[in-house]
């Protein structure tokens, strides 16, 4: 079998492979499900995640020791990954290759020719990498661009969503998220720039790619052209990484895809250890380029603090997230969490929230099914980084071990009165209340009557439990829900009657008034209206979500008072 058919076997393999492990990042017991598959073993395996997460908190999550596997085969054999593993970039070589199959000889290696313009993903990676480095930083970016987290963002909260919703496989009702336009924007302008220049994201943008470049300086085994070379510059046509194997092979851009090997007709390309001259082994990057990008990363957080971008302090994180300075460090925006929450709230941040925040998990309780469920605890499971630590349902419960701190607060809520229905327009509703599911609950309520007339109606006469009006007639059967009293004036003394039903020109009560005919009559709405005891609110967002005012609704949860910690 030819090595190129090997990896391109490898590659059909570790794309559907990391598709797979993205469906079945969804909660169930089905073989489709969570239950134990490596959903986070390509983002534990790139280097670039865990370089970043070391710089910025200066220490190391232990699942991302599986990145030095990736380095120690990088320094040993070449870019493998980007060759060979790596799903972002299988998929860009697929697209490259049907876009270009049918060009001639002299365009395909005018097409795979080397550019200098391709060490501009080393600068990427430097900003990135200067920005997670220093210790004012905030956050840390290469998620936006790297392409393991890239990818699996896209498929989890674009690809599998667009499928699945017409069919809900693997989810029972439909999937929504807000920034799913830019995700889609984000993919096409990469997908569709193969058609310019093939894998045009790994040759120029990339900054994984410039990692495992640098790195493929120390590589054991290289490309090499013997003494059989006839400079026909055949092995140029389908070079994938453009690192000009007719001419002084660019070691850095070569993503040992062996296509030189088959399109070579006089065997001139080998692969050993030998250092041949014609081989230049480090990235073709200028000082001067260098150092700007230096001076760029310095600049980029304090540029967005100027805007005041990186105010972070409304956002509502998912339950176990650690504190906001220690999240922002960890979170490299994969979408995993967002995935796997089950009810849909789990939400990727928009623009709005400052490019540190953009596609961070937040809480949008007016999405999908329900609140933040009290008995889900998956999003901190599936964090890579632990930017969301794993909880109990003990811990977020606050049992057992955990009863003298209490439950996992995500926030407060509180009431917008001029949009509550009982407090704006004396309208009865207590759906705040009765979904509750804190015990004892953190919503009560306290209850008013208030008059549904300015004025009092006129009586005409009154028999057993029915009073007939002389004028003014009333909508049918507006006041029988129950929530409506008469307050009759018999007297002197005043009696507040229950309403179960009335026409256009009679009120039926609950129970027969007295000998006394009443001289007045007012119709009173029994108001429910709800508070929130802070002491008790957790901020599961699930009275937010039942609210039933259109829109951004009467409930506001913040995070107030949320437990974040390690």
């Amino acid at each position: 079998m030819k090595i190129t058919t090997t990896r391109k076997i490898s590659q059909i393999f570790f794309l559907v492979l990391f598709i797979w492990l993205c469906v079945v990042t969804t909660l169930g017991n089905s073989f489709h499900n969570l239950r134990s598959w490596p959903v986070n073993i390509f983002l534990h395996l790139d280097p670039l995640t865990a370089i970043a997460t070391v710089l910025s908190t200066h220490k190391l999550f232990a699942p991302l020791l599986w990145s030095v596997l990736t380095i120690v085969l990088t320094i040993l054999i070449g870019r493998f990954f980007c060759g060979w593993v790596c799903p972002f970039g299988s998929l860009h070589q697929a697209i490259s290759y049907l876009v270009h199959r049918k060009k001639s000889a002299r365009e395909l290696a005018d097409l795979h020719k080397y550019r200098r313009a391709q060490n501009i993903k080393y600068y990427i990676l430097i900003i990135f990498l200067v920005i997670a480095a220093l210790p004012s930083m905030e956050t840390i970016y290469t998620g936006l661009l790297d392409p393991i987290p890239l990818f699996t963002r896209t498929v989890n909260l674009l690809l599998l969503p667009v499928a699945d919703n017409s069919v809900n496989f693997l989810s029972a009702i439909d999937r929504f998220y807000q920034t799913a336009p830019l995700i889609l924007a984000v993919f096409m302008i990469f997908v569709i720039l193969n058609f310019f220049i093939p894998r045009f994201f790994c040759l120029f943008i990339c900054p994984l790619g410039a990692l495992f470049g640098i790195l493929n300086r120390f590589a054991l085994l290289r490309i090499n052209r013997n003494e059989k070379c006839t400079d026909c510059k055949m092995c140029n046509k389908h070079c994938q990484g453009s690192c000009q194997p007719s001419e002084t092979v660019k070691l850095s851009e070569c993503l040992l895809c062996f296509n030189c090997l088959d399109d070579c007709g006089y065997h001139a390309i080998d692969f050993n250890t030998k250092s041949a001259d014609a081989i230049q082994a480090e990235p073709d990057m200028s000082r001067r380029g260098f150092v700007a990008a230096a001076f760029t990363g310095l600049l980029t957080m304090p540029a967005f603090r100027l805007a005041g971008a990186t105010n972070s302090d409304n956002i509502l994180r998912p339950p176990g997230s650690l504190s906001e300075e220690e999240f922002a460090k960890r979170c490299i925006k994969c979408g995993q969490c967002i995935r796997v929450c089950p009810t849909n709230v789990i939400q990727p941040a928009g623009i709005e929230k400052g490019l540190e925040n953009l596609w961070t998990p937040t809480m949008n309780n007016r999405i999908g099914s329900s609140g933040c469920q009290l008995d889900c605890v998956a999003c901190g499971f599936v964090c890579p980084t632990s930017a969301i630590r794993p909880l109990t349902l003990a811990e977020k419960l606050g049992k057992g071990k955990f009863e003298d701190k209490g439950p996992v607060k995500i926030g407060t809520a509180s009431f917008d009165k001029t949009r509550c229905l009982p407090w704006a327009r004396n309208i009865p509703c207590i759906v705040c209340e009765e979904n509750c599911p804190v015990s004892p609950k953190a919503i009560y309520t306290r209850t008013v009557f208030v008059s549904a007339f300015d004025k009092p109606l006129n009586i005409e006469s009154c028999t057993g439990n029915t009073i007939y009006l002389s004028r003014d007639p009333l909508p049918s059967q507006r006041f029988s829900t129950g929530d409506y009293y008469c307050l009759l004036d018999m007297k002197g003394q005043t009696v507040r009657e229950k309403i179960i039903s009335n026409s256009a020109n009679t009120i039926q009560l609950a129970s027969g008034i007295n000998s006394h005919q009443p001289t007045g009559v007012k119709i009173e709405i029994k108001l429910q209206r709800p508070y929130v005891d802070p002491l008790r609110c957790i901020g599961c967002g699930i009275c937010q979500h039942e609210c039933p005012v259109s829109g951004s609704g009467a409930v506001i949860v913040t995070p107030y008072g949320q437990s974040r910690n390690k």
